[in-house]
């Protein structure tokens, strides 16, 4: 068993968890600056294993947590030791064992296998793995070496003694000291108490005697006494016999008369249940007949209206039909003319544009022939005109010029009036979308006000409809109304009956109850299935026998599981805290019954037909039934109580009548009367009738009120969109004239822009002519400069000449043709235009706002046709609904009549019936008197019969002869015996009565007092010889440790110094002196000597020599004594070995040449033991097996790790090194 590894967290310097890594099953070392933590590590292991750290006060455990100067608080600490066990030390049966301590401000734990552990435990498990507390040398902390130098010889003695284990024959020999003495004041008692008895006996022995002839006497007079008493018991039990059966006969009567009470009883409540049913029935009626007749005196207001309306409408819808008739007459034949006009225009159109086409070709064609004819005329003039060649071409040339200049301007206008023509045509074409778009806007508009027509007459329909459903709801919703109130207030009063049912102790229950509920229902907790009462049914004939059977079980609330009960218990705890102005808030009481904690238990019913199970006459669901059985499964019912008892001794279960007469298993027997207009059954089944009344009526009622609500929505929503139609419609209307004046200027427009576009088109025609003349000009005369100049024409040029003038006069013919032609066309088209614009579109315009405006007057008030009939069916479902109405209210009325007859009659059965009841009561009442009287004189006879019981149990034990010697003898005799013998009694008043008694106790007291006085001899010597065998055996452990430790030491020092010797020397007191004892001597005298006698242990030792005497350990130098010490720290270990080692700097003060020889023997030491050593030497690094490193940082926070051989030398020579300097 070794340690395998450490976590460190919080402790000292450590302040983050380490986690050391496993250490090796031999030698490990740990090395360290001054101060980085290693003895804090050591610390840690010691924390564990409760070798220092034992019983820690608040100041201490404060200490031993980590205060660095990081911010961060350590509140708690732990260290964990981690063992192997493989060998089984430990008796867990586990590989390894897991041991934690824990501490903090207020608490410190061990934990063992991660299970919380005692500290008992803990020491107790580390005593059977070989840690003993006698020897606690297997931990070497720094300062132990240096303590051992420093002891005295009788010092070193205690040291052996404890290593012996001495304490513990200490403590038993102290015990049974203790013992001894108690032992001797016990017998020292018990002899006083039996010279006090002797005495005693001696005086009781002579009052024997005169006891004897006075118990013969007192006999008698009991005899006597007891004869008269019996007599007087007889008598007094027949009159008791007597009275009984009058008693049971009058019961009888009683019974009799209750049970037609309870039958009356349960009439009664049918009638009051029958009367309530029916007023509220009748209640009801007359709210349906008030509805009814409401309804009806507003349909017939509503048929009234809607007559005024069609009769308005019929008066005044006629004048307005023939109107709109003769203007839609009008308006048809005005667009017809329209339409003939249009199309008479689109072929004056289409022949303007051909004659234009005909009037711009012909000028085309006379263009050129105009302009040759004009330059044969000018060449013909320039020979008369020009003397020379040279002005002629001058005059020419100025001519180009001036004609190019002029062909550049015609040029330039050509493309602006082809531009401005362009953009007017455009223009044009965009007035034509306009003016179509307005048309078809006018169309549209004309389309939607027919729709908005027909969805403003739909949405009338609709909401008529819906006002008749809300009506139908209004009804449905008062009479919901109604049985809502009615069933809350009946269950209102069934949960006061219950709670009123309840004791006073008990009625804190229904808080409980009604605090469970609000909590279900606010945190919908499903697991909370309902108090035991409203999860199953029973029948009326054995409500009685369960609710007795029942108590108050019958409030228990089931639940599912536990974890429910507990959650609904923390809302019930938490409610207890609020406060309600200033009070606390009573949460009740309750008791839960968790299904799962529920157990089920087989019951043996008896087979027969005069038992019932309890259980098999309720009906419930089969998910409770552990619920069920917990409460009635150990209930049979039977049909007497004499049943019940024989079942309740034979079966061991609990047994109850129909009547509710109930026998306990456990003994008790309980019955009587029980009052069955109290009955919990009875107000639990009402409550949870009018419970379901008031859930369904609720519910529905909601549903109602959210279809109303839902109904006036829509209601709203219909009335807003028919006003919204209406707004749209009389918008639409106002905005008609405004449209009417766009579709006017649109048309003036047109027709301007088409004039203002023929205008640029002629003048374009006019630019291009004089442009094409320019050229033609501008050509003749660049090629007349090219010719010489003549006087005259040539004949080609004078015959040319002659054809363009008839050509000419042809063409121009043409010309004028096609313009008269054109202009004709041209004239007529304008006229038409004007015609539409100015006369046919402004008369239609003028007729379609004299229909609007008949259109608005009928939206605004008059009615239109489809709305009349829309009116003409609504009066109509009036009518029907009138007559419905009429049937309904024949129909209520009837049924207030029925009612009404019906309530009396049931008041009349209930008031007799009363009247039969209270004769009954009153029956019941004499009975109950007579019942008193029995009891008072019973209880009169009852009082005598127990003095006289009394009075015969008072004679004591009595003698044979006293039942049988006097049973003839008449009472007057005996009383004038039992004078006589009393007077002779006198005599002996100072008799003794208890002798007999008091010497017999005392006898038996000095028996017993002579048993336990041996008792107390007998243990008194085993006592003794158990001191002398402690003292034997203490003597022994010393004599034996000492040996051993000796024969240790002396091998120990060997091995360390082979050439030196060592010694252990026991020193005694001889005769007053005090001398020294080798172990040898000491062997040969132990015999005789007592072991009080030793007074010390001396160290002898030579390092040099092996014959020499030796010196004393106060002779040595520091590094002898820290040798010598370490010598006899690892006899001690040899003489007790324990599985692990932990040595802190103990080569601290050896000299070299013995730092390497304790390495070598923790070397050897280690094959069979772990050694964990902290050192700042190499000679301990140069044989161990693994090596640990132990870190501080800036915050003074320590840290371990594994190192290499190496760095774990180079930080020892440093170290050392810095210790130099």
């Amino acid at each position: 068993m070794y340690i395998k590894t450490i976590t460190i967290q919080g402790f000292k310097s450590y302040r983050d968890q380490v986690a050391v890594d496993p250490f090796s099953p031999r030698h490990n070392v740990v090395v360290g600056r001054n101060g980085s933590g290693k003895s804090n590590f050591f610390s840690a292991i010691r924390f564990v294993l409760s070798d220092q750290y034992t019983k820690l006060s608040r100041e201490e455990r404060q200490r031993l947590l980590h205060e660095g100067t990081s911010t961060q608080t350590t509140l708690s600490a732990y260290v964990e030791v981690v063992f192997d066990n493989e060998d089984g030390r430990f008796p867990t049966g586990r590989p390894e064992l897991v041991l934690r301590r824990t501490i903090g401000l207020k608490k410190d734990e061990y934990s063992l296998d991660r299970k919380s552990a005692s500290k008992s435990e803990v020491d107790q498990l580390l005593e059977s793995a070989g840690f003993s507390k006698a020897n606690p040398y297997y931990i070497v902390p720094q300062g132990r070496i240096t303590h051992l130098t420093n002891m005295n010889d009788r010092e070193r003695l205690r040291l052996l003694k404890d290593v012996a284990g001495t304490e513990v024959y200490e403590q038993k020999r102290t015990e049974s000291t203790r013992i001894m003495e108690e032992t001797e004041a016990k017998r020292d008692k018990i002899a006083d108490l039996l010279s006090f008895i002797e005495e005693r006996l001696n005086e009781l022995e002579e009052e024997k005697e005169e006891l004897k002839e006075y118990q013969g006497k007192d006999r008698d007079r009991r005899c006597l006494e007891y004869a008269l008493h019996q007599r007087e018991l007889e008598d007094v039990t027949n009159a008791l016999d007597e009275i009984e059966a009058e008693r049971r006969q009058d019961i009888h009567n009683s019974n009799e008369k209750q049970k037609e009470f309870d039958e009356r009883e349960d009439d009664i409540r049918r009638y009051e249940e029958s009367l309530t049913t029916a007023k509220h029935s009748l209640s009801t009626a007359q709210l349906s007949l008030r509805q009814y007749e409401s309804e009806k005196a507003d349909l017939l207001r509503s048929q009234e209206e809607i007559r005024l309306v069609i009769a308005d409408f019929d008066s005044a819808g006629e004048a307005g039909e023939e109107r709109r008739q003769e203007l839609a007459e009008e308006l048809k034949e005005l667009e017809d003319k329209i339409d003939d006009a249009n199309e008479r225009l689109d072929g004056l159109v289409a022949d303007a544009e051909a004659r234009v086409a005909e009037e711009k070709a012909a000028r085309e064609i006379l263009e050129p022939t105009q302009s040759k004819l004009s330059v044969l005329y000018a060449k013909q003039g320039r020979a008369q005109q020009f003397s020379t060649q040279a002005a002629r071409d001058k005059y020419l040339k100025d001519e180009i010029k001036s004609l190019k200049a002029h062909e550049k301007d015609q040029s330039e206008r050509v493309d602006t009036l082809g531009k401005e023509v362009f953009n007017g045509k455009q223009h044009l074409s965009e007035i034509v979308s306009r003016s179509e778009e307005q048309a078809k806007g006018e169309d549209e508009r004309r389309e939607e006000l027919r729709k908005m027509g027909e969805k403003a007459t739909k949405l009338k329909g609709d909401l008529d409809g819906m006002q008749e459903q809300r009506k139908e709801l209004w009804r449905e919703d008062a009479k919901l109304g109604q049985n809502v109130t009615q069933a809350r207030t009946e269950k209102e009063g069934a949960e006061r009956a219950i709670f009123g049912m309840m004791d006073k102790a008990s009625r804190r229950l229904g808080n409980g109850l009604q605090a469970v509920q609000k909590i279900k229902d606010r945190l919908d907790l499903g697991g909370v299935i309902g108090p035991l009462y409203s999860l199953f049914e029973v029948s009326d004939k054995y409500k009685t026998a369960v609710e007795i059977t029942a108590g108050n079980s019958l409030f228990h609330v089931v639940v599912d599981n536990d974890a429910t009960a507990s959650r609904v218990l923390e809302e019930m705890n938490k409610m207890e805290q609020r406060s309600n102005n200033g009070k606390k808030i009573n949460s009740g009481r309750v008791t839960f019954m968790p299904l799962n904690r529920l157990k089920s238990h087989t019951v043996n019913y008896p087979k027969a037909n005069d038992a019932i199970p309890m259980i098999q006459k309720l009906r419930f669901d089969k998910d409770h039934v552990m619920a069920f059985e917990q409460v009635f499964g150990r209930t049979i019912i039977c049909e007497d109580l004499q049943t019940a008892a024989h079942y309740t001794r034979s079966h061991g279960l609990n047994a109850v009548t129909i009547d509710g007469d109930r026998v306990d298993r456990k003994g008790a027997l309980t019955g009587g009367y029980h009052d069955v207009r109290r009955s919990r059954l009875d107000a639990i089944k009402s409550l949870k009738k009018w419970q379901t009344a008031f859930e369904t009526d609720s519910e529905r009622h909601a549903e109602v009120k959210s279809g109303l609500q839902k109904l006036e929505q829509n209601i709203s929503k219909t009335l807003g969109e028919i006003q919204v139609i209406e707004a749209k419609r009389k918008q639409i209307l106002d905005g008609r004239g405004l449209l009417s004046n766009k579709v006017a200027w649109t048309a003036r427009e047109e027709e301007g822009t088409r004039s203002r576009v023929a205008k640029l088109e002629s003048s374009l025609e006019e630019a291009e002519g004089e442009l094409r003349d320019a050229k033609a000009k501008r050509a003749s005369h660049e090629e007349e400069l090219k010719t010489p100049m003549r006087q005259n024409l040539t004949d080609e040029e004078l015959r040319e000449l002659e054809e363009l003038s008839e050509k000419a006069e042809t063409q121009k013919k043409t010309l004028l043709d096609a313009t008269q032609a054109r202009t004709k066309v041209v004239g007529e088209r304008k006229r038409l235009e004007i015609e539409l614009a100015e006369n046919l579109r402004r008369k239609r315009e003028e007729l379609r706002g004299k229909l609007d405006q008949l259109e608005g007057e009928a939206g605004s008030g008059v009615l239109q046709a489809g709305e009349v009939e829309l009116r003409k069916t609504e009066l109509r479902n009036l009518q029907r609904r009138i007559d419905e109405l009429k049937q309904q209210i024949e129909a209520s009325t009837q049924r207030v009549e029925e009612l009404s007859a019906e309530i009396s009659q049931l008041n009349d059965d209930h008031d007799r019936v009363q009247n039969q009841q209270l004769e009954n009561t009153r029956a019941i009442m004499r009975v109950q008197k007579n019942a008193e009287r029995y009891l008072t004189k019973r209880g009169t006879l009852l009082g005598r019969k127990e003095e006289c019981n009394k009075a015969i149990r008072d004679l004591g034990v009595l003698p044979e002869e006293a039942f049988t010697k006097y049973v003839d003898q008449v009472s007057d005799k005996i009383v004038k015996r039992l004078h006589k013998i009393n007077d002779g009694l006198k005599k002996f008043a100072h008799v003794n009565k208890k002798a007999f008694e008091q010497y017999n106790n005392f006898t038996r007291q000095r028996d017993d007092l002579l048993e336990r006085r041996t008792e107390l001899d007998e243990s008194a010597e085993k006592i003794t010889e158990l001191i002398e065998t402690l003292d034997q055996r203490k003597d022994e452990a010393i004599e034996r440790t000492f040996k051993q430790v000796s024969k240790y030491f002396e091998e120990v020092f060997e091995t360390l110094v082979p050439l030196g010797k060592g010694v252990l020397v026991m020193q005694k007191r001889m005769d007053g002196l005090v001398e020294d004892d080798s172990e040898e001597s000491q062997e040969q005298s132990r015999e005789k000597s007592d072991i009080d006698n030793y007074t010390g242990v001396t160290i002898r030792v030579s390092f040099n020599s092996k014959d020499d005497e030796g010196q004393r350990i106060q002779q040595l130098s520091g590094g002898q004594k820290s040798l010598v010490a370490l010598a006899l720290v690892f006899a001690i270990q040899k003489c007790d070995p324990a599985p692990f080692y932990l040595f802190d700097e103990i080569d601290a003060n050896l000299d070299a040449q013995y730092r390497t020889a304790v390495a070598s023997m923790i070397h050897t030491l280690s094959e069979h033991a772990q050694f964990i050593t902290t050192t700042f030497k190499s000679e301990m690094l140069a044989q161990a097996d693994k090596f640990y490193g132990v870190f501080f940082d800036k915050q003074k926070v320590s840290s371990i790790k594994v190192i290499e051989k190496e760095e774990a030398s180079d930080f020892v020579e440093t170290a050392a090194q810095v210790g130099q300097l």
